[in-house]
């Protein structure tokens, strides 16, 4: 049986098509990179500098200069490139992202974000996260569909510090999948035998249901 991360991460790939330019966010959505498929020609870009990441080293082939944005040892495909953080930052927010696949501590009915930050905890900042919400043509957000307490982490309002307002295109979690519309939050798919109805109990966020629901079995 697979586990909730290893059904969001096969989810998730499905929004990625040949020919992209993909930014994949700290944690979670940086291990898509290893289950892109060979045949597949995607670009994968760091906020650090790096054009054209491959998957996780083997123990040969660690480079230790060789570093995506969370400071984890990557790989470089054939053709990639390497350029300092004005000119990625430059990228993102000229638009030439065609999408970027975060992790999300909270997101809410309205498509706003909170990914960054829990008050009175240390951290470094948000990184290129403000930057990517609004640079890239598309935004999907991977995560649990609830914390470690059980609590719905899919929110009427965000209760921590916001990453962007209203820029959440689709939301991927281990139980479902909603997309985010001008007449608000639908659900559009619901994973692996989970109902409506079981969404709706561990979904704090008011949300429709599209008419061409889909009933979606990942990875087995």
């Amino acid at each position: 049986m697979k586990t909730t991360r290893e059904i969001i991460i096969e989810r998730a790939l499905q929004e990625i098509e040949d020919g992209m330019y993909v930014n994949l966010g700290i944690g979670i959505p940086t291990l898509i990179a290893n289950a892109i498929p060979d045949d597949m020609h995607v670009m994968l870009q760091s906020e650090n500098g790096l054009l054209g990441i491959g998957p996780y080293p083997l123990d040969h082939e660690v480079d230790a200069d060789e570093i995506n944005a969370g400071k984890e040892t990557v790989t470089a495909q054939s053709g990639a490139s390497y350029f300092d953080s004005a000119e990625s930052f430059a990228m993102i927010r000229g638009g030439h992202i065609d999408l970027a696949i975060l992790g999300g501590m909270e997101v809410d009915q309205n498509g706003d974000l909170a990914n960054w930050m829990i008050p009175g905890k240390m951290v470094k900042g948000m990184g290129g996260a403000m930057d990517l919400v609004n640079g890239a043509k598309r935004v999907v957000i991977i995560m649990e569909h609830v914390n470690k307490h059980g609590e719905s982490k899919v929110k009427q309002a965000c209760t921590l510090p916001l990453t962007g307002r209203a820029v959440v295109n689709r939301l991927i979690t281990d139980r479902a999948v909603f997309d985010f519309t001008p007449d608000g939050m639908v659900l559009i798919e619901t994973l692996n035998g989970h109902t409506v109805e079981d969404i709706k109990q561990v979904t704090e966020a008011r949300f429709t249901v599209s008419p061409e629901l889909e009933r979606v079995t990942v990875g087995e």
